[in-house]
């Protein structure tokens, strides 16, 4: 009767000749396009946390007599280990899942997930109205199906389940809107992943209306077809809690002109590889991490007080953005810029970071140069890329050279390190050999004395001292 079940629920039966694996150690279950035939050998994985079945048409299955399930049988779902069920490589036609997506309210899986699945037709989800599924994470990738527009209906009788989902994903899946009413359902949605579709600038008001997904923290936007910095900026306003943002890997266009706050919530900021040459402000003032790496950037000059990683690796910087400006932060990457040297001072700044990457760079291997950073790699900060992707662009003969093998010791590339303390030791002198010169004038205008200071006079001392080049 467990092996019945479980392959009702799992829609497994499917058209090919297949069976199941069951890899004991990680509690792993795959089954590839069962059959009623070979059926049986499902029955390992009533032993797993996670079944995938892969691969096969269900349209032949659509008129299967469901029944309801006695409640010996149910009970037994309940004693199933398994959390997680993935569905690859399907034809499914809607009118069968909504049938059987009921009977997981009987289960204890988590987290469900289609792959490469194609979803035929439109269904009625009246059965599923009012039943609450332990289902909190559900994925959807490369897949097809209906426009989600005008299913509002679907998705409000799916609501009693929808309204406790918390982790959300459907990416590769060429979606190009997210109505609003559809959002308003995901009410405890604190994840969406909305990555690789063709999401507009257009669609995006619409989905973050008044109202939809109202606990979202973390929304991810990559590579899809927005283009306007200011038009997403304005239409996730509305998001109040919103953390965590990537809006990586679009095209996209600032004008300098136009304004727009950003979310105030918004800890983490992704602006990777989406074309910008200048960062606009205003920024959250409370972000900790920020990437703004693959882009055109030539200089970065912001003050986030709360900042602790900024990433800045890929873009046109020749020099280090003002670490003073950054009080808090941690980790700085600027591997792949134009940097080709480092000062003194900020070597002694950016020692105080727990990471620094600054590979790949055309360094400048003067003296001072290649100096300043060994002694930033001395400091233990310097970690991924070190030594071998740090090497010298010039001088020629120095071209090609790790920076870590350029002779530059402390005496030769920061003289005043050492001169400093020779300085004060004669400034030293020359403020006791003028005391030894006075003291001589007093003792020649009161009398003769056959007291004789030993070694130098206190004149030839003074006049000495008033010779030294270091001293003048």
């Amino acid at each position: 009767m467990r092996v019945a079940v479980l392959l009702l629920l799992g829609l497994a039966l499917l058209e090919a000749e297949g069976r199941c694996f069951f890899n004991r150690t990680q509690e792993y279950c795959v089954c590839y396009r069962l059959s009623q035939d070979n059926a049986g050998s499902i029955i390992q994985c009533l032993a797993a946390s996670v079944v995938e079945f892969q691969g096969g048409e269900l349209e032949r299955y659509v008129d299967f007599p469901i029944r309801d399930l006695d409640p010996s049988t149910i009970d037994m779902l309940g004693t199933l280990e398994i959390r997680k069920i993935i569905f690859g490589d399907l034809l499914v036609p809607e009118v069968l899942l909504a049938r059987v997506l009921r009977f997981f309210s009987y289960t204890r899986v988590q987290e469900m997930a289609f792959e490469s699945c194609s979803f035929l037709g439109r269904s009625s989800w009246g059965e599923m109205a009012g039943e609450n599924l332990p289902i909190l994470s559900l994925h959807f990738h490369n897949v097809t199906s209906a426009p989600l527009t005008g299913r509002e209906q679907d998705f409000s009788e799916l609501g009693s389940w929808l309204g406790t989902l918390q982790e959300l994903s459907v990416t590769s899946s060429h979606v190009t809107s997210l109505p609003c009413g559809i959002g308003r359902v995901f009410r405890a949605l604190r994840s969406l992943d909305m990555a690789q579709n063709s999401l507009g600038d257009g669609s995006l008001m619409p989905a973050f209306c008044e109202g939809a997904f109202p606990q979202l923290q973390v929304l991810s936007l990559q590579e899809n077809n927005l283009t306007s910095y200011h038009g997403v900026c304005g239409s996730v306003q509305l998001l109040h809690e919103l953390q965590h943002l990537d809006l990586s890997q679009n095209k996209l266009v600032a004008s300098p002109s136009s304004s727009c706050q950003w979310p105030a919530s918004l800890r983490i900021f992704n602006l990777s590889n989406t074309g910008l040459d200048e960062l606009l402000m205003p920024l959250p003032p409370g972000l900790e991490v920020l990437d703004l790496s693959s882009n055109h950037l030539r200089a970065v000059d912001i003050s986030l007080r709360s900042l602790k990683t900024l990433l800045l690796s890929r873009n046109l910087l020749l020099a280090a953005p003002p670490i003073r400006n950054y009080p808090t932060l941690r980790s700085l990457h600027l591997d792949d810029n134009l940097i080709a040297e480092w000062s003194w001072d900020e070597v002694k700044l950016l020692g105080n970071l727990q990471e620094v990457s600054a590979a790949g760079n055309p360094y400048n291997c003067t003296c001072a140069g290649a100096g300043a950073l060994q002694a930033l790699a001395a400091t233990g900060c310097l970690r991924q890329g070190w030594p071998q992707r740090y090497a010298c662009h010039s001088p020629l003969h120095y071209q090609g050279t790790l920076v870590r093998d350029v002779p530059a010791s402390v005496l030769q590339c920061n003289r005043a390190v050492v001169l400093a303390p020779v300085c004060t030791a004669l400034g030293l002198l020359c403020v006791a050999g003028a005391g030894w010169l006075a003291m001589a004038r007093r003792r020649r205008a009161a009398g003769p004395s056959t007291a004789q200071p030993q070694g130098l006079h206190g004149q030839e001392l003074g006049e000495k001292a008033r010779r030294s080049p270091m001293c003048s």
